[in-house]
């Protein structure tokens, strides 16, 4: 029986700033691009480019080395660059760096399929990776790799069109603009996983666009788009997949594993410019938002755009803002350099001001009013797991299901005190990741 998630919090979604601003393209093309080698989760890209050399449109430049998915140029021009650079995630990445001719010569080698209806699934999954598609709603996770590994255990595939972040609105806005495309995308996904039918949730502050998918589909009954209850984290996989099936993924466990695939609406459509039209992964819509913003807007961004170039085109702060995060409110990363540039997980730039930032307190002390407990969607227990990880206790916050965590910041929203949790449950999973890697290490050394 179908049924909403656990936990969850409902923060003023303040999409009102954009939520009505079509994708528009760039209003002068990037002089230059830096196109950052890890985009996807998975060892970074090597680059196949050397400075000096020119470069397409979709012509590959960074190849897979493991786990993770091919990265395309953005522009043609000159390499001017293979060098670490600022990135958006923290430190810096290898990238590289073109100068653009702004001539925007084609060069993916991927061929269109009109008629994709013919394909085999092992042909769609080839495509998929050569493409260099990879979860667009921030994840990265490599959409190659997600649609083999689930062939034969999957008996649902989601759309994720919930886009529950508050300010965020780039994905409503391709539902509205590109539906065919999403549309499309599913059914091709469909195809790879030999379904027959799929469906797309989106949460009903979004009426306009879930109206708009409806009549796309038409008569058809492959598809059905189910309207949402507004409640974050609604848009995380495992809470998605509980609310459209009923399904509880296991602790440690994957959608796989309850016989789902759940894609982002963005790599639905991604999936249809690579299969139908030959496109490979190279620009992305963008929101641009936040009251320190002049003019909040969507827009189709090239990847390897500066964080700056953005900024100006929504006409620069109307005040300093306190914060300038990538990604929204509750999930995003905070950025020191607005020299960082778009990857193919930027959803969006978000620059706050103090009146909308969150304060950051010096001296936390929890209350112990178990707020945290109420709120978290994966049943965990945010206040024991924080003070374990004060403590440098990683295995009992480990016993306590903290590589469970999603991340989500629903305890930091709710929590009166406000502590910082979800910084330290990341400390944490970090620390237990090093000495899983120390563990093994060890037993293999005794091996040899």
């Amino acid at each position: 029986m179908k049924q909403s998630f656990y936990g969850g919090v409902h923060p003023h979604d303040r999409k009102e700033l954009a939520r009505h601003k079509e994708i528009a393209p760039l209003s002068a093309a990037p002089k230059q691009v830096v196109i950052a080698m890890s985009m996807h989760i998975g060892a970074p890209c090597k680059p196949i480019v050397a400075v000096g050399d020119h470069v397409k449109v979709g012509q590959k430049i960074g190849e897979i080395a493991g786990l993770g998915a091919p990265i395309h140029a953005s522009v043609s021009g000159e390499v001017k660059a293979v060098e670490p650079r600022p990135y958006v995630g923290g430190g810096k990445a290898m990238s590289v760096v073109i100068e653009n001719d702004f001539q925007d010569t084609w060069g993916s080698e991927l061929t269109p399929h009109p008629d994709y209806s013919k394909l085999s699934t092992d042909e769609i999954v080839n495509i998929v990776k050569e493409a260099g598609i990879t979860g667009m709603g921030g994840a990265g996770f490599p959409t190659h790799v997600k649609i083999s590994s689930g062939i034969g255990k999957v008996d649902t595939v989601i759309l994720n069109g919930a886009e529950c972040e508050p300010y965020i609105t780039a994905d409503h806005r391709l539902m509205l603009e590109q539906g065919e495309k999403v549309i499309g995308g599913l059914r091709i996904l469909l195809q790879a996983f030999g379904l027959q039918t799929g469906v797309i949730g989106v949460e009903a502050n979004k009426e306009d666009a879930i109206e708009h998918l409806r009549a796309l589909v038409g008569g058809r009954n492959d598809i059905t788009v189910e309207s949402l209850r507004t409640r974050y984290p609604q848009g995380a996989e495992k809470q998605l997949i509980q609310r459209i099936t009923g399904r509880e993924v296991p602790p440690g466990g994957l959608p796989a594993h309850v016989g789902c695939a759940v894609f982002n609406v963005g790599t639905a459509a991604a999936v249809y410019d690579a299969v139908v039209e030959g496109k490979p992964v190279t620009h992305r819509v963008i929101t641009v938002t936040g009251d320190a913003i002049q003019e909040p807007k969507n827009l189709m961004v090239p990847l390897g755009v500066s964080f700056q170039q953005l900024i100006d085109e929504g006409k620069g702060f109307k005040e300093e803002p306190e914060r300038i995060l990538t990604g929204g409110p509750m999930m995003g990363i905070a950025q020191y350099d607005l020299n960082v540039t778009c990857i193919k997980g930027t959803n969006a730039v978000l620059c706050l001001t103090k009146k909308e930032a969150a304060p950051v307190v010096e001296e936390e002390t929890c209350l112990r009013c178990a707020r945290c407990v109420n709120v978290c969607p994966m049943h965990l227990t945010p206040v024991y797991m924080h003070l374990y990880a004060e403590k440098g206790m990683w295995k009992e916050a480990e016993a306590l299901n903290v590589m469970d965590c999603i991340e989500c910041g629903s305890c930091n929203y709710i929590c009166p005190a406000r502590i910082h949790l979800v910084q330290s449950f990341r400390v944490t999973k970090g620390e237990l990741r090093a000495l899983a890697a120390k563990e093994k290490a060890a037993k293999e050394a005794a091996k040899a």
